[in-house]
């Protein structure tokens, strides 16, 4: 990626592309407003469409408006926001495989309003694990402690991940790289995630060239009715 700074609503809060996730975070507040949504998660159709920075910028616009959020790392295969917040990687299967207390494992932010849980060590069952009544009782009881949970799961296609998930959730984010997916694949990935029964709320559209200054990089974002 040709930003370092993947948290870009931070480091250029004036930018194009900046706008374009305060408007992201409006259009999801105001998606279901006769349903709560409080757990969001971020998938797409393959790898390298940018959906764990999207992820860690919507977490962080939503913060800056004043909400409590944690930021999950369920991607369990190819795990990277611990690189984005530069923190040690111990988290999600240690608690899963009952070494330690989840409040122990939650990590803070440069942003006060921003909690970090990261995947941990990589296992060999990664779709097992998510598929555990556990995870949905880890939900369950962090949905009281913060507004929002942003959860980053691995793509639609390669793995089942994102299908296990898709119906523990209040709604799913389809990220797809402009250039990248074939439209055949992008509606292959959004298809398995309805049979899942995952409510998806909208598409970013990612990677899209809007100006010299953020050349491939992100965003467009148009919602799914």
């Amino acid at each position: 990626m040709a930003v370092k700074n993947r948290i870009v609503v931070d480091s250029y809060p004036k930018s194009t592309v900046t706008e374009a996730f305060r408007s992201f975070r409006t259009n999801l507040q105001f998606t279901k407003i006769d349903q709560e949504l409080k757990i969001l998660m971020f998938t797409s159709a393959g790898p390298d469409e940018g959906k764990s920075t999207v992820a860690a910028n919507t977490g962080i616009i939503f913060a800056n408006a004043g909400k409590k959020v944690l930021i999950i790392d369920c991607d369990l295969r190819k795990p990277v926001q611990h690189q984005i917040f530069q923190k040690i990687n111990r988290g999600l299967t240690d608690y899963l495989s009952g070494d330690c207390e989840i409040y122990s494992l939650i990590q803070h932010t440069t942003n006060r309003n921003v909690d970090l849980l990261t995947s941990g060590p990589i296992p060999p069952n990664p779709a097992e694990l998510l598929g555990t009544t556990k995870i949905q009782q880890l939900f369950g009881e962090l949905r009281k402690k913060y507004d929002y949970l942003i959860i980053d799961v691995p793509p639609v296609i390669p793995v089942t991940d994102a299908c296990v998930l898709a119906s523990k959730v209040d709604g799913v984010v389809l990220v797809i790289g402009a250039g990248i997916v074939r439209p055949e694949i992008a509606k292959q990935a959004k298809e398995l995630l309805q049979k899942a029964q995952g409510n998806i709320l909208g598409v970013v559209l990612n990677r899209v060239e809007i100006e010299s200054k953020y050349a491939s990089y992100y965003c467009y974002i148009e919602q799914q009715n």
